[in-house]
């Protein structure tokens, strides 16, 4: 089992993974260390919904898929990308998205393909396994102490699946549909969601697993104060 550095540095977004499933038992040990996240106040503001049933995912992302080519718009519970992007994030987001379809191999004139590619996030990449986190509505009505917690969390089920030896990713793009995900799902009327985590096995022969975007330096965002 990997230590927490090397879980870390080691882990990356993959966008490609093999028809293999993750058990209950590991899925059960990930949670519950993800479980031991802090929180303010120790309200464990995560509802998780650990799905591997390959009809219900099949049907959230042809729902948001069949949404998206009718010319729907986005249906999200939290407004999670910058209504204005500016620098240095604008750059980053582009060079990032630049830089993974160049590595593909795609031209960023080929919509058709760039579509096709933005599609693979309702395919869950060809995982078998999505956690879908929402949080209680109330929590974050005038208030983002839960959306902290819940960042927290997610990453935490990152490192825990990277211990285990599965892979991960997590996906804004989910994100931006979740009162159509929470519709499918038929949850709670007090339930937000969140984000979700693809989790499974990398598929070690798909080039865009390989991409890996840049950090910047340490100089760059730490101002150390001695």
């Amino acid at each position: 089992m990997k230590d927490i550095i090397e879980a870390i540095t080691s882990r990356s977004s993959k966008r490609k993974f093999l028809p293999k499933p993750v058990s209950k038992e590991i899925q059960e040990k990930i949670l519950h260390a993800a479980s031991m996240t802090p929180s303010g106040a120790n309200m464990q503001p995560w509802v998780v919904y650990a799905i591997s049933k390959k009809e219900v995912l099949d049907k959230i992302g042809n729902t948001i898929i069949s949404h998206i080519e009718a010319g729907g718009e986005v249906d999200q519970f939290i407004q999670y990308y910058p209504l204005k992007w500016k620098n240095p994030y604008k750059i980053r987001r582009i060079t990032t998205g630049v830089g993974l379809y160049e590595k593909m191999g795609v031209d960023r004139k080929d919509k058709e393909k760039r579509q096709e590619l933005w599609y693979d996030n309702y395919r869950w990449f060809g995982a078998q396994t999505v956690f879908f986190i929402f949080t209680d509505k109330n929590l974050i009505d005038g208030a983002q102490g839960a959306l902290i917690d819940c960042g927290a969390y997610m990453q935490n089920i990152m490192l825990a699946a990277q211990a285990f030896g599965i892979d991960s990713c997590p996906q804004g793009s989910t994100t931006e549909y979740g009162r159509i995900i929470a519709k499918v799902l038929e949850t709670p009327d007090n339930l937000a969601l969140l984000y979700s985590v693809v989790l499974g096995y990398e598929d070690n022969s798909a080039i865009q697993n390989s991409y890996q975007p840049a950090r910047v330096a340490l100089d760059e965002v730490v101002t150390f104060i001695d």
